[in-house]
């Protein structure tokens, strides 16, 4: 087993769960936070660059794990990697993103 490989498929999980928001915001025709909006992260870029993001973020991920050793979705230790990557990049895109769109409501008592 490569760790190299590992890391590959962790960060295949984290840019393919990223593909997420950007492309479904953009093909819904909505602007949404992205690296390439002022100031980066917090303001909005228009639908079309986050399609194009969205876009660029499944190709880095199809490449990470299609192309990086020798991936198998059967193999625990793989798929646990990309799942880490996916999980990690969907709670801190939970967390960023919630308090643009209300979706970090305080916890009641």
């Amino acid at each position: 087993m490569n760790w190299l490989w590992l890391l590959s498929y962790f960060f295949g999980g984290l840019f393919a769960a990223n593909t997420i928001p950007h492309f479904v915001a953009g093909t819904m025709g909505h602007p949404f936070q992205s690296p390439f909006a002022k100031p980066p992260g917090k303001g909005l870029s228009s639908a079309t660059v986050n399609v194009v993001w969205g876009f660029f973020n499944a190709a880095v991920g199809y490449l990470l794990v299609a192309h990086v050793g020798a991936f198998n979705p059967r193999a625990t230790t793989h798929i646990l990697a990309f799942g880490l990557g996916a999980l990690l990049i969907s709670l801190f895109s939970a967390r960023h993103f919630g308090q643009f769109h209300g979706g970090n409501m305080p916890s009641r008592p």
